[in-house]
């Protein structure tokens, strides 16, 4: 059942007496069968990996057991424990002694994960939630039997709040209620007990948005542009840069950006990947940026501003002596280049600002030894 000492010597003590409950024990032939086909139509079609959390004496979990599911069930209850190993002995169903809340399965994931008369125990129950369905495999679902029991002094948490703390998970949730029926209870009953259900919603595939960057270089200085009319960091120098185009690979990319903001038609062979860096803005997502580095012919094409709808001016700065008004996160990669770091994390933290910041809050944090830093750096 529930952590804590107190309440584990609650159940320690609990656990002699605790089957004499004919919906504890199933002892009676008709309670027995009446809970069997609940669980039945709750569970997903054996065998499964099914987990009983707060296990009790593993009367549920015998039954999963009996149609055929591979069981491993969980009481923080060292006699309660003992009892459930007694109980499913014959059975391949392990019984764990552990917190119901924070399971020992390691990475283990289920197709199901049962539990009864518990989740209003818990110390959050929410957060009790959310674990337990870490610990489903994709399509898998939550079986909670629960209810408000007593009519003087009532426990438990009713089905309208196990539906709220459960809306988060996405997914459906589906509510069935239990008092009606005596078969499962071994007599008449008057409180609200019922099932519920809950199929989370499969976990999103994590994505993030993919930018490229040119440093283009000539004589130790860098060629930058300055934003203008985008709405974003207007006023700051960046790099030439912009977004990867469903389809495309970075390098791909990184050519067609050159060619649409600064006009030049570089071939493949004239860039080279220098640096690929996690960078978050300020309240924002992740991204992912690449940055390439290319030089300039002195007796080739020359850069021309090609949005200027977009970009005031463009502009040639020392990267010995990078100029402050630059986006923060331009200016960790450039200074990461400059470093010979070929891997970094650039995650900024809420009240940061987007412009660099001489001074501020470092934010770089380099994945890999660096590489042999530009001369001079």
């Amino acid at each position: 059942m529930s952590t804590g000492t107190d309440e584990r010597r609650y159940w320690d003590e609990a656990a002699a007496h605790f089957d004499d409950e004919p919906d504890h024990g199933l002892r009676d032939g008709q309670v027995r069968a009446a809970w069997a086909a609940r669980l039945r139509s709750w569970l997903p079609r054996p065998p499964a990996d099914v987990l009983d959390l707060g296990c009790g004496t593993g009367s549920l979990a015998l039954l999963a057991a009996q149609e055929g599911h591979r069981v491993t069930a969980v009481d923080s209850s060292r006699r309660m424990a003992e009892a459930a190993r007694a109980k499913l002995s014959g059975t391949s169903a392990r019984v764990l002694l552990g917190d119901a809340a924070e399971p020992p399965v390691a990475d283990r994931r289920f197709d199901a994960v049962l539990v009864r008369h518990l989740l209003w125990a818990v110390p959050d129950p929410a957060a009790a939630l959310r674990r337990w369905a870490e610990l489903l495999r994709p399509g898998g679902r939550l079986v909670l039997v629960e209810g408000r029991w007593g009519t003087e002094d009532p426990a438990g948490i009713d089905a309208r709040t196990l539906a709220a703390l459960a809306a988060p998970l996405g997914g459906s949730v589906t509510i069935e209620q239990l008092a009606h029926d005596p078969a499962l209870w071994g007599r008449e009953v008057s409180d609200e007990r019922y099932a519920a259900v809950i199929h989370p919603a499969p976990p999103t595939r994590h994505a993030e948005i993919v930018d490229v960057h040119l440093l283009l270089e000539r004589d130790g200085e860098v060629l930058l542009a300055r934003r203008s009319g985008t709405g974003y960091a207007d006023g700051l120098l960046h790099a030439p840069s912009g977004h990867l185009e469903d389809g495309e690979d970075v390098r791909s990319a990184l050519l067609r950006e050159t060619r649409e903001e600064i006009g030049l038609d570089l071939a493949p062979e004239d860039v080279e990947a220098v640096l690929v860096m996690q960078h978050r803005a300020p309240g924002g997502r992740a991204r992912i940026g690449w940055f390439f580095r290319a030089h300039l012919a002195a007796d080739g094409p020359q850069p021309v501003n090609r949005e200027p709808h977009k970009c005031s001016e463009l502009g040639w700065y020392p990267l010995e002596a990078l100029p402050d008004d630059l986006v923060a996160y331009c200016r960790a990669g450039l200074d990461a280049y400059r470093a010979g770091h070929r891997f970094l994390l650039h995650l900024h933290e809420s009240g940061d600002g987007i412009a660099h910041l001489p001074g501020g809050p470092g934010r770089a944090v380099p994945l890999a030894p660096p590489a042999v830093p530009l001369s001079g750096a």
